[in-house]
């Protein structure tokens, strides 16, 4: 059984920064289809801005993210400060902010995942 915590960070405004995203929704994906494996895909920082995207369905990616949605979460703190607070909010997405407003990747490591940054 594996615990693995994805986390994306890339933006969303280059080709490099959507073959991040997309490696990361495919990494969350096959987790979450091994049966014993347990997997949180967490949007950070400049990451959180993808959250308007993926909910869009006429996005790209939207099908892909549909299949890790319900482990997905997004920090607190960085979806405010990158202006998307409201759009993860009417997304109805968990919001992060154990560690001053933000996901606290210690207790991550503390609880035996593995962290995977994209």
């Amino acid at each position: 059984m594996a615990k693995t915590a994805v986390i994306v960070l890339a933006d969303n405004e280059s080709h490099a920064d959507y073959g991040r995203l997309a490696n990361a929704l495919e990494t969350a994906k096959e987790f979450a289809e091994t049966e014993s494996d347990e997997v949180k895909l967490i949007f950070d920082g400049a990451g959180t801005q993808w959250i308007p995207e993926l909910e869009d369905e006429s996005s790209d990616y939207h099908e892909l993210y549909q299949t890790v949605r319900e482990d997905t979460a997004v920090c607190d703190f960085c979806a405010g400060a990158f202006g998307v607070d409201d759009a993860v909010e009417d997304a109805g997405v968990v919001t992060l902010d154990d560690h001053d407003g933000h996901p606290s990747i210690r207790s991550l490591v503390d609880d035996d995942y593995e962290i995977i940054t994209f």
